[in-house]
């Protein structure tokens, strides 16, 4: 039997593609480009902005024949054993390969945001908390185990990481980023990308670009981001993750800025993605992106119309089901409105990447590795135990003024709040029990979630534990108050496990769709604060949210501040355990909390504007810095020495060195930041930006040498003519231990011509840790 060109995997990808994109009809050629997302509901909640709206049935077996492009979330529809959904994914892909005349297999994608979204899958932290870990290499291992997790039943592409940049804490997706800092954003986003990409999972980058800047904090709002802000707060991470991280896919962002929708954005999507930065992979449409050309942002007539800006921008795959991409693209084709080329053009970017999994080889079969087992486990112990490290790392100890924490083994201790008994208050919105299950009344989580209060008094068995609900997350009842302010005088210390409840489109305090108008506590969360506070008894604040909120109000009436974002499974433990003491606090805030709920929007990156001042009466001051955290041991920063330069080129680099040395008696880590402050550019800056960081475990009496590298390209900005430039002049290089802690400065001034960094400029401050 002789085989075809495109079925030799000896041959180059772009052979093979070439030759079979020679066999294809117009109909098989478009059949890639688009996903089928069976089982998804057509009418109700559903999972996806207007979803009900958006969806429509279709004829499965009529459709196959021509081939398909991606299958949309076979595992995260509806709750499905991990070892029947691979079975039934794999008959699937048997189907599609029989209708169609050669063959072909989908592409299936998952989302995995914060794991593997499928039922009984291990929920790990979420972005938000990765970013307060400040730990890229533990976020890389997590990714890959979520990438072998999806690689085990059948899937292909993975929609994550999120690398918005948080420009507004009100707003609902908050959780689902890494943090208000392009660069954190950027490393650990890298980092996420590498994992998955080691597991051969393809990486999906989102949301390109601009999403986290929508007007007044609302989902899918304009956005109003000026070229400068988008150029050096936006684009930056998107850039890190394909280069740093090697990621195969983008998605294009469901927003507009300044009246040009990104999904129809020809010199966002082919001139600065492809042409500029080189990118070869492909780009997908948020779910119905494609459609909201024509019902959202009113750009397109009709659906052929909003096929055609989208495919001439620059999207590849309409998903999540076939909609502008099927019939009406197809008949724009034929009579002359859409060149038949925008389609080729698409289908060879869908068919290399299948080329490049393998799906093309003749050899290729849908059932996976994990098919065969008769159970298959998708929330192992070394799963669990990743989990568990990242939540205890991510937990930041925001205050704790007399040392009230760790709490002693053998006290009396009053657990109140919302938040303390329920297990969903460790998962984000993207989590399969919340993002699913809602929709599924009666099914199990599939998971076991301990709780903060199982967890404490698993925890101290010695201590006497009480608990009272107090309140609802949201609700406005305050009925509860009286038992929980009863409980709380009765014990020596009174822990509150206060925050969010995430949801979907308003059905939560965080989460996609679920904006808020402020950053007061949800619901009557902050009457009931009051109220434990007014007893007397010392009280110790744990959030679990998915953004920051403003905690001003209590500051100096608190005995302690714990804060984590969502942190997953394992969070009940790794939270009870900082409060113990078996766990060192060693997080630090990704996002700065503030003082007063209409305080914002702010982030740390502003312009001296931007900062407190006489010309207003308003103080944006945060209560807590960006990169602030406490720990239960102490760290000297000793002997913070530069490599004996006061000028540099303009080309040139800089090793600035400290030594961390452990003062404490108990182990613990401290994240050393490096931050840069330009006195005087031509246009604003932001007063400190991070550059550099490095997490560093130390025992009792350890100390390390840490050097930063520091290359002039870090100091790049975007002009008034929207070239990127270093510019010659002075600068600060800020060793600190968060963005307003500076610990040492070194002054450097930058000598020669003005220089234009190319694109293979250096994006990343190199780090290297010695022991002393």
């Amino acid at each position: 039997m002789t085989t075809a060109p495109w079925r030799d995997p000896a041959l180059p990808a772009a052979a093979r593609v070439d030759d079979l994109l020679a066999r294809m009809s117009l109909e098989e050629k478009a059949a890639q480009l688009y996903g089928v997302w069976v089982g998804a509901a057509t009418d109700g909640d559903g999972v996806a902005p207007l979803q009900s709206q958006m969806t429509a049935d279709h004829d499965w077996d009529e459709l196959i024949t021509r081939g398909l492009g991606q299958l949309t979330r076979p595992f995260g529809t509806a709750p499905v054993d991990p070892a029947v959904g691979a079975r039934s994914l794999a008959g699937a892909q048997r189907q599609i390969m029989a209708a169609g005349r050669f063959g072909i297999p989908a592409l299936a994608h998952e989302e995995c945001l914060a794991g593997f979204t499928a039922w009984r899958a291990t929920a790990y932290p979420v972005p938000l908390a990765w970013g307060a870990a400040f730990d890229p290499d533990l976020v890389e291992e997590m990714a890959r185990r979520i990438g072998h997790d999806l690689r085990s039943v059948g899937v292909h592409q993975g929609l994550a990481p999120v690398l918005d940049v948080v420009r507004d804490p009100r707003w609902g997706r908050v959780e689902e980023t890494v943090g208000e800092d392009p660069y954190l954003v950027g490393t650990v986003g890298a980092a996420y990308v590498r994992g998955l990409e080691s597991a051969g999972i393809v990486a999906t980058l989102k949301h390109f670009a601009g999403y986290a800047s929508s007007a007044g904090a609302r989902n899918l709002a304009p956005v109003r981001a000026g070229v400068r802000e988008f150029a050096d707060v936006t684009l930056p991470p998107f850039e890190m993750a394909l280069r740093e991280g090697g990621a195969r896919s983008v998605m294009a962002a469901y927003t507009e800025t300044d009246g040009v929708p990104a999904s129809a954005d020809p010199a966002l999507l082919t001139g600065l993605l492809r042409e500029e930065w080189g990118f070869a992979g492909t780009v997908v449409a948020d779910y119905f992106g494609v459609g909201f050309l024509q019902s959202l942002h009113r750009v397109a007539g009709g659906p052929a119309e909003a096929a055609h800006l989208a495919l001439e921008a620059g999207i590849d795959v309409e998903l999540p089901t076939v909609k502008c991409y099927g019939t009406p693209l197809l008949e724009a084709v034929g009579d002359g409105r859409v060149p038949e080329q925008l389609i080729d053009r698409a289908a060879r970017r869908v068919l290399l990447q299948k080329c490049e999994l393998g799906l093309l080889d003749e050899d290729w079969t849908p059932e996976p590795p994990a098919a065969d087992h008769v159970g298959i486990d998708l929330d192992s112990p070394a799963n669990r135990a990743v989990a568990r490290r990242m939540a205890e790392e991510s937990v930041v100890l925001l205050d704790n003024p007399d040392g009230l924490l760790p709490l002693a083994p053998d006290t009396r201790i009053a657990v109140v709040g919302p938040r303390a008994a329920d297990a969903l208050a460790m998962l984000g919105c993207y989590s399969f029990p919340s993002h699913v299950l809602p929709h599924h009344p009666g099914v199990a989580a599939g998971i076991d979630i301990p709780t903060v209060l199982e967890a404490l008094r698993a925890e101290l068995p010695d201590a006497k534990v009480t608990f009272a609900e107090g309140c609802d997350t949201s609700e406005p009842d305050t009925g509860g108050f009286e038992e929980a302010v009863a409980r709380a005088a009765e014990a020596d210390v009174c822990v509150a496990v206060l925050g969010d409840r995430a949801g979907l489109f308003g059905r939560g305090t965080s989460g996609e769709g679920c904006d808020t108008s402020d950053l007061r506590l949800p619901g009557v969360q902050g009457a009931l604060l009051d109220a434990l506070v007014a007893t007397g008894v010392p009280v110790v604040l744990v959030l679990l949210t998915g953004r920051p909120y403003a905690l001003g109000r209590w500051d100096g009436r608190l005995g302690a501040v714990v804060q984590a974002f969502f942190p997953g499974e394992e969070g009940g433990p790794a939270v009870a355990g900082v409060l113990s003491g078996r766990v060192t606090p060693s997080g630090r805030l990704p996002v700065s909390v503030p003082r007063l709920p209409g305080g914002q929007p702010w982030t740390y990156l502003q312009p001296p504007l931007g900062l407190a001042g006489e010309v207003s009466n308003l103080d944006p001051t945060p209560l807590y810095p960006f990169g602030h955290g406490r720990s239960y041991t102490t760290f000297a920063w000793e002997d913070a020495t530069g490599n004996g330069q006061t000028e540099i080129g303009t080309d040139g680099s800089y090793d600035l060195s400290v030594t961390v040395r452990n003062t404490g008696d108990r182990a613990g880590a401290e994240v050393v930041q490096l931050y840069l402050h330009d006195p005087v550019a031509r246009v604003t800056r932001p007063d400190v930006r991070l550059i550099g960081y490095r997490r560093v475990e130390l025992a009792p009496g350890e100390a390390a040498r840490v050097t930063f590298r520091f290359h002039t390209d870090l100091s790049a900005f975007t002009d008034r003519t929207g070239r990127r430039v270093v510019e010659p002049g002075d600068l600060e290089l800020r060793l600190a231990a968060s963005s307003a802690d500076v610990r040492h400065t070194a002054r450097l001034r930058l000598t020669g011509p003005e220089r234009v960094p190319g694109p293979d400029r250096r994006l990343l401050c190199g780090v290297s840790v010695r022991a002393e």
